[in-house]
């Protein structure tokens, strides 16, 4: 526990003091987000806004893995030594680096061209598909080596799962490692996609993602303290996870690099987080859902992020079918400001819906432990 502390105060000072570095960097460079002309005409005036923010909070999370990490290896009680970095740790930090680096490439384009557009949607889409196939792969074909208090090496793992998840592995839902990697891009691009889409006000997706990930890091401790590479657990109610602590470590970590840079990015926002954080943070997501083997949870624990990406849908279908638009605007946060909405009314009712989420996915796993001890 005392190495996840670390990780996340870590982070959140590097974010916090890093954070208005990145603003007066930005700004020098004329790195500003340019304003789409067919968005809410409020949002002409965070025209030059800069952006680009993501990159500070995946810094920050790299960072404090890193001195995490240090702590880590420096406690004599440790219920399960982790003396050396792991792949796990690999390919979650990965899919935010390399994720973040799709949106890095697009970000930067629309900053060259001063336009929205940047990357075209089959290059993101192509980048997107490349970083979860290749982190799918590593997942799944490279089982990493696990050690306990000992020293001794036991039973390898691999970081994903051949098979369908919902609180632990299904195993009636056996899928192969091409049918889990598969399944391992899908998630990677509806999580990236869904935190993208509702990043489109000061300080929503930052917030959303905060619990989220705080979600996630109360999921991999809890497996950690019921892990079953640990002897005093039984199969009838441990977890069956890699390096469950490694998770934890790093879902705070990112969770608290994103608390300092929210710090900075709440209404009024001095940067953005563009789409380099977006899809660094929904890579990051999909890893976490994946390694703790909870995929089907995913949708409840982000369920703010599913009900934005499902307005977009319902927008495009209603539109393309019928002629009509269900919603003034999509994604459905800037429907509610062309009804009248404030922005901040928006953003903490917004993250109300994203803490019900996360209350029931949490309460959903724990009940499954009861179910499980009794």
């Amino acid at each position: 526990m005392r190495a996840v502390i670390v990780a996340i105060g870590v982070a959140f000072v590097i974010s916090l003091l890093c954070t208005p570095i990145a603003i007066k960097v930005f700004t020098r460079l004329k790195a500003g987000q340019p304003i789409r002309a067919e968005g809410p005409a409020m949002h002409q005036g965070k025209k030059g806004t800069p952006t680009m923010g993501g990159v500070v909070f995946i810094l920050a999370t790299v960072i404090a893995y890193v001195a995490g990490h240090l702590a880590l290896t420096t406690l004599p009680d440790m219920q399960i030594a982790q003396v050396e970095p792991t792949i796990t740790a690999l390919v979650l930090l990965g899919l935010m680096v390399f994720s973040g680096a799709v949106g890095f490439i697009d970000d930067f384009l629309k900053v060259r061209k001063r336009h929205s557009g940047g990357l075209n949607k089959r290059g993101k889409l192509a980048g997107q598909i490349l970083v979860g196939a290749v982190f799918g792969v590593v997942a799944l074909y490279f089982p990493s080596t696990m050690y306990d208090a000992h020293g001794n090496r036991t039973n390898a793992e691999t970081v994903g799962s051949t098979t369908l998840s919902f609180i632990r592995d299904i195993p009636a839902l056996e899928i192969g490692k091409i049918g889990a990697v598969i399944v391992i891009v899908l998630v990677v691009m509806a999580a990236t996609n869904g935190v993208n889409l509702t990043d489109g006000l000061d300080g929503l997706a930052t917030g959303a993602s905060v619990m989220v990930l705080a979600a996630y890091g109360l999921i991999a401790f809890w497996q950690y303290r019921h892990w079953c590479a640990d002897p005093n657990y039984t199969e009838a109610y441990c977890y069956t996870v890699r390096d469950p602590l490694e998770i934890a470590l790093i879902a705070g970590a990112a969770a608290g690099a994103c608390v300092g840079f929210l710090w900075w990015n709440t209404s009024p926002a001095r940067i953005f987080m563009g789409d380099t954080g977006a899809l660094g943070l929904g890579g990051l997501i999909a890893g976490m859902a994946m390694s703790t083997r909870t995929i089907l949870l995913l949708p409840i624990i982000g369920a703010l992020f599913v009900i934005i990406t499902m307005s977009v849908v319902i927008q495009i279908i209603s539109f393309r079918t019928t002629g009509k638009r269900v919603f003034r605007m999509s994604p459905l946060q800037h429907h509610f400001e062309l009804a009248g909405w404030s922005e901040v009314n928006i953003v903490v009712r917004f993250w109300i819906i994203a803490g019900i989420g996360v209350a029931i996915a949490l309460g959903l796993f724990y009940s499954e432990f009861l179910a499980a001890v009794t």
